[in-house]
């Protein structure tokens, strides 16, 4: 389950657009996915909480933690 201030990058009409759960703020919309990626990856860096790649069918794709990982294995 995402967590607030998880950052989400979602297929849109006009490209790949970066949302942060919990924020109002309007981000630009990126026109090639790995773009939108690596900036989503690096909000939440910042914000310690995970990124989350959508596909256009809307299913998570990828998925990275930064900050606290709730899995207690190994590796």
């Amino acid at each position: 389950m995402p967590k607030e201030g998880d950052v989400h990058v979602v297929p849109t009409d006009r490209g790949w657009r970066v949302d942060v759960d919990g924020s109002s703020r309007a981000r630009p919309t990126h026109d090639k996915q790995p773009d939108a990626w690596g900036a989503a990856r690096e909000i939440a860096r910042k914000n310690k909480s995970e990124p989350l790649l959508h596909g256009r069918d809307g299913q998570i794709r990828q998925r990275s933690t930064y900050g606290e990982d709730p899995r207690r294995t190994k590796g």
